[in-house]
């Protein structure tokens, strides 16, 4: 259903309802929407916006008007579940029109050659209550706008890769959903980033009914150069079988398989069993979380082909950062750099008074 169409359905039962308490209430609203012809939904926001005003008394934002919530009284929770429907299509529309985000990198390494080989795009939101991409792409996903939010990260992800070595591939977040819009292949025609250094990094698992229509929506575009990333959240044999036939080019691990791999003997086990299944289907494991030096020699030991992680580069939206990527990892010399600013924050030990031991 179209905002157009709810914010309708909304006004009707608004105008509709005969209780003289809200006779002020619905001669604001046919107001707003005498002012606002042929777009109720700006309409009805205004008529909220006026309402929260005069039941407050000051002068709100606009965020804290949409956060504005009308008691059962004054209108029915179905009502309400569809004001806030509305509220989140606007703020997500709003978010469309105005561009309000921006993308970070973050390096990806090859562990044996010690230099980056490629980064993930990760989306950054412009917005005055700071909340995280997944909350935003989540509210995005529930009132239907998950694909063009998505789409709209891709292409300004495309953008400002621009600015990055052309040697190094960009790891783009998709849900497999989006996966067969018809935006998709329509995207490599529009941007500048060569097909050949893009990986699709699938967000969720493929829904069973969906993998066929996934194979062959994505398919055209892997024989063009386009390469494709899982991760290992999706466990269980089908998942593994699943992975086999569709041979990903990369596959990602997280802190559940890398985590103390330097300390747990079981946790090293898994990471190599991973390095064999890899190695025998052709796909390149990455090592993602990476926090510790020792985690990162014994991945290095493994033979797992690539890792990212706060120890090796934090998330940037800075160009310079990015041009800072092309040095190799100096692992001894970051050991060392950890080593001081460890010691800088521990607390100092200090002479013990005269008499005292």
């Amino acid at each position: 259903m179209s905002v157009r169409v709810q914010a309708w359905g909304i006004i009707a039962a608004v105008l509709a309802d005969t209780d003289p308490s809200g006779a002020a209430v619905r001669q604001r609203l046919s107001k707003s929407l005498d002012e606002n012809p042929g777009v109720p939904e700006r309409a009805l926001l205004e008529y909220l916006l006026e309402t929260r005003r005069s039941e407050a008394n000051t002068v709100e934002t606009l965020e804290s008007a949409r956060e504005m919530r009308l008691t059962p009284r004054a209108i029915p929770p179905k009502l309400a579940e569809q004001i806030d429907a509305i509220r989140s299509m606007s703020r997500i529309s709003a978010l469309l029109e105005s561009q309000m985000l921006m993308t970070a990198f973050q390096p990806i390494y090859g562990l044996a050659e010690k230099s980056v080989v490629g980064v993930e795009a990760l989306s950054r939101f412009v917005s005055d209550d700071g909340a995280g991409a997944e909350l935003w792409f989540a509210e995005a996903a529930a009132v239907g706008l998950g694909a063009n939010l998505e789409f709209s990260a891709l292409g300004s992800a495309a953008a400002a890769a621009r600015d990055l070595p052309a040697d190094l591939f960009v790891s783009l977040n998709i849900s497999p959903t989006s996966c067969l819009d018809p935006r998709l292949p329509e995207l490599f025609e529009h941007i500048d980033l060569p097909i050949g250094r893009v990986v699709l990094e699938l967000t969720e698992t493929i829904a069973d009914e969906e993998y066929a229509q996934f194979i062959a929506a994505i398919n055209p575009l892997r024989d063009k150069g386009l390469r494709i990333a899982v991760d290992d959240t999706h466990s269980g044999a089908g998942a593994l079988s699943r992975m086999v036939h569709l041979r990903p080019d990369f596959l990602k691990v997280g802190r559940d398989v890398i985590g103390d791999v330097d300390n747990d003997g079981i946790q090293r086990a898994l990471a190599s069993c991973l390095v064999d299944f890899t190695e025998q289907i052709g796909t390149t494991l990455v090592a993602e979380g990476i926090e510790t030096v020792g985690e990162l020699k014994v991945l290095t030991e493994l033979g797992i082909n690539a890792g990212q992680g706060y120890l090796l580069g934090r998330p940037s939206v800075r160009p310079k950062d990015w041009a800072s990527w092309n040095t190799r990892l100096d692992v001894d010399g970051l050991k060392r750099q950890l080593g001081a600013e460890q010691a800088s924050r521990d607390p100092q030990p200090t002479d013990s008074p005269q008499g005292l031991v």
